[in-house]
């Protein structure tokens, strides 16, 4: 279905009537939302009706600290952040206007291998190895784990458990390195799950769980 979109010789203002179902991640809640019709920039979608935004008035203040927000698409295998553009009330519905961001496509594979969504995000922590601290960039975070970046060559074995703190989503505790790889520039980027973290309640990052590719 994208792929009729982006062969549309009217790439930018083309869009697609259809009816399809997707999640969205919003308040710190997963929501259904029904989309209306899909472009390559973006879509327009009617939110379910649930007890977390029930009006215009509960999404703006939703989004107050930020427009962007996660979405996940599993009909078209799309998942990634969207900006809400415009949002109105409708025969009782809220309709979303959204402008896509970050996306990524062929995700139900991924996301069944994965077993939950991983949301691209930048910020520092730290994490401790071979006796010292190192500071760290995230480069995508879910609630099961998050990929790191050290600008120091580190010599570590896979199966290494050790502790960790990230503030931006208020995180500490331990962690197990599962897979580490090392770039041409001396850096390093490490595969990192949690082993002691409540990792139902992180706020900020959606689980989107996929169900099984046919």
């Amino acid at each position: 279905m994208i792929e009729e979109i982006i062969m549309s010789e009217e790439k930018r203002s083309y869009r697609k009537r259809l009816t399809s179902h997707g999640l969205i991640y919003l308040a710190g809640e997963e929501l259904e939302i029904t989309v209306k019709n899909l472009s390559i920039t973006g879509l327009l979608a009617e939110l379910d009706i649930n007890k977390v935004i029930m009006d215009v008035d509960d999404l703006f203040h939703a989004i107050e600290q930020s427009v962007t927000i996660d979405l996940y698409l599993p009909e078209m295998r799309l998942a990634g952040e969207a900006d809400v553009v415009r949002a109105e009330n409708s025969d009782g519905q809220v309709v979303l206007a959204l402008e896509f961001r970050n996306l990524s496509y062929d995700v139900n594979n991924l996301l069944y291998q994965r077993k939950a969504y991983r949301k691209l995000m930048t910020a520092s922590g730290e994490i401790s190895l071979n006796g010292g601290n190192y500071q760290f960039l995230t480069q995508n975070v879910s609630v099961d784990g998050l990929m790191i970046h050290l600008k120091e060559h580190i010599i570590v074995n896979e199966g290494k458990v050790t502790t960790f703190d990230f503030q931006r989503l208020k995180l500490n505790g331990e962690v197990e390195v599962i897979w580490i790889e090392h770039e041409e520039d001396g850096s390093t980027l490490m595969g990192l799950q949690y082993v002691k973290m409540m990792k139902k309640h992180i706020q900020g990052v959606p689980r989107f769980l996929s169900t099984p590719p046919s």
